[in-house]
């Protein structure tokens, strides 16, 4: 959609109430109107990339979401100072929030999404699904869980039948979610959804659904007017999911029989329609894969999605300005047809070899890829921290068919590099070239049957970068260290390394294995090295952290292996990554069995138990609301004589 549509200004400032890429997003958009854009950061977020692309910045707080982003006074506080008629929140924080809508009115700002009574409508997951059953809208077999105790949602479970799904009535992003697979798994189900579900969203209640087997999750983009027009602008295919995150989207979606898709536009309208919607929503139905001519109602998203800029992609629409456009009183023109096909991948700092934990530090170079579009959080130089959401990038590929535009987006993978924070990057490129992802035979739980992930070996190209680094890398002022080239070439596309020298040299990964660098001849790689002296080394979308091992180095691992070898378990059980402990299993002194959940960690809207090493007597180290390191001792296990 291009400017031309507007015949005059729309807003002349809009506070961003967001962070990271969206908040990058939308500030472009706002830039290529002539609209001034107003940013807003807590502590961990002042140098971050979105706060200097905005013409003004407003501080609202300090690191944790709770006392910034998710703080509605402060944010309509940084409205008033910025001079902003109209507030857009983005997705996630508050984009879905009652509260946040409600001020923007007393206020009188423009709140850029729906009206206060859809999003009490449609930001409550049971009233949603007892409201679209009103007005004849498909939904899966289930109930609200709210009001009933426990023994009287055990009842209601029998008579839906296992295996359920758990999931918090408020928010989205599958937080909080859990799969019962039988009556003896489901106090345990809610204890955890629960909390969770409090933690994110302030409400602990629930609703429970019969779990289809092999579901398909896909969704339609709606958009309203003010004018009383819903319109559809096509599906998304967002099926391939790990614990019920969205890792890859595509639009349209993966070969479903025209009537399925009829009924998907369809029943979404009527949803939105239900609501008198206005503005970005977002309609999402399951969808059995093994019989794809039925469609059930999921929930509503009353904002933009992640995944937008796919529909983008294939409609030729800025969704952005469409919904600024909405919320400036402008009616909606005819929905565009969609032609061709994207596909998204979502990089996340994490580390699938070790089952997805989230990964924090200092992004020692980034690299993104050209031929596609890249939105992105990040940036060489940017601080990762445990306070927020993992994405810190999406590559997003088009072509006139998908198989291209799948193969366009794995070599794109190939060609994006992140060096100093772990990502999902290598994992992201195997589910390009899964058989069953190319063949459109998708179901939610496909991501579980590539599981556990064991990233390979780095190659001998690898190894000889990083030797060839090590031997010649050069001091940086920040504390890591660059090769010269690097330093030098600024911008410039892939370091070309060779070696000439004929010292060995001896590197260790991250799982202790040890390996030696021998003499390389040139090899296609992205090197740097981090504050502890560690070795990042990226080479077709593969990174691998190194740590060279001098003399004393490897006599000293020598010794550690002989004393494992002749002595008991390790007694102390660690953290498995930075993050905040949010609930303790056990009591002081208690007498635990190997395996026992002893304390959970959160970070990055991800929670993990830490399990006792061995049975034993448990001593605990840490409470509830303190910050861990990674490999920080959080309780020690002591073995009985």
């Amino acid at each position: 959609m291009t400017t031309a549509l507007f015949d005059t200004v729309l807003f002349d400032t809009v506070l961003v109430a967001n962070r990271g890429e969206i908040a990058h997003r939308i500030i472009r958009t706002l830039r290529r109107l002539g609209i001034r854009s107003v940013a807003v950061y807590s502590d961990a977020d002042a140098g971050a990339p979105h706060v200097r692309e905005a013409d003004d910045a407003v501080r609202i707080g300090p690191a944790p979401a709770a006392e910034s982003y998710l703080d509605i006074d402060a944010i309509i506080a940084a409205a008033r100072a910025g001079g902003a008629q109209a507030i857009h929140p983005g997705y996630g924080f508050l984009s879905e929030s009652v509260g946040l809508a409600e001020a923007c009115a007393e206020s009188g700002i423009t709140f850029i999404g729906p009206s206060v009574e859809s999003l009490q409508i449609m930001g409550d997951k049971a009233k949603a699904r007892e409201h679209v059953i009103r007005h004849g809208v498909p939904v899966v077999p289930g109930f609200d869980a709210r009001g009933l105790s426990d023994v009287e949602i055990a009842e209601e479970a029998v008579d839906v039948g296992f295996p359920l799904l758990v999931k918090p009535s408020a928010g989205g992003g599958g937080k909080g979610m859990e799969v019962v697979a039988d009556a003896e798994g489901l106090s345990a189900a809610l204890s955890s959804a629960r909390r969770i579900a409090a933690a994110a969203f302030g409400d602990d209640s629930l609703i429970l659904e019969r779990l289809i087997r092999r579901p398909r999750h896909i969704e339609v983009q709606v958009f309203g007017d003010s004018h009383g027009t819903v319109i559809a602008l096509g599906e998304r295919e967002c099926t391939l999911q790990r614990r019920h995150q969205k890792v890859m989207e595509e639009a349209p979606s993966a070969g479903i029989p025209d009537v399925t898709r009829d009924r998907l536009l369809s029943a979404a309208v009527q949803a939105a329609e239900s609501v008198s919607y206005v503005g970005a929503g977002t309609v999402e139905f399951l969808v059995d894969a093994d019989e794809p001519d039925e469609v059930f109602f999921i929930e509503m998203n009353t904002r933009l999605q992640v995944e937008h800029p796919v529909t983008e992609q294939v409609t030729g629409l800025d969704l952005v300005e469409l919904q600024l456009r909405v919320a400036a009183g402008r009616p909606l023109e005819q929905a565009p047809a969609v032609h061709g096909h994207a596909v998204e991948a979502r990089i996340y700092a994490e580390a699938p070899e070790r089952g997805f934990l989230p990964s924090t530090g200092r992004v020692l170079l980034f690299e993104a890829p050209a031929g596609v579009r890249v939105d992105a959080s990040i940036e060489t130089g940017s601080e990762v921290t445990g306070f927020y959401d993992p994405m810190i990038a999406k590559v997003i590929a088009t072509a006139d068919d998908r198989a291209t535009a799948l193969r366009r987006l794995d070599e794109a993978l190939a060609r994006t590099v992140v060096l100093g924070v772990e990502t999902n990057i290598a994992f992201l490129r195997a589910l390009c070239q899964d058989e069953r992802v190319r063949a459109g035979d998708l179901d939610t739980g496909l991501i579980e049957t590539l599981l556990p992930y064991a990233a390979e070996a780095p190659t001998e190209a690898m190894l000889a970068a990083a030797r060839s680094h090590t031997l010649h890398e050069t001091p940086c002022a920040e504390g890591s260290r660059l090769p010269d080239t690097v330093a030098r070439r600024a911008g410039s596309t892939w370091q070309e390394l060779s070696d000439a020298g004929t010292r060995a040299l001896v590197f260790m990964t991250d799982d202790g294995e040890v390996l030696d660098a021998v003499e390389g001849g040139r090899s296609r790689a992205r090197v740097a090295t981090d504050a502890d002296g560690a070795v990042w080394v990226s080479a077709e979308g593969r990174t691998v952290r190194l740590r060279p091992l001098d003399r004393r180095g490897r006599m000293l691992r020598r010794l550690a292996a002989r004393d494992r070898a002749i002595t008991a378990t390790e007694p102390d059980a660690r953290a498995p990554m930075p993050g905040g402990v949010v609930a303790v299993h056990v009591t002081e002194g208690a007498t635990v069995a190997a395996g026992t959940p002893l304390v959970s960690i959160e970070a990055m809207k991800m929670e993990h138990p830490v399990l006792a090493p061995h049975d034993g007597t448990v001593h605990l180290l840490v409470a509830v609301g303190d910050q861990v390191r990674r490999d920080q001792p959080v309780a020690r296990v002591i073995e009985e004589d």
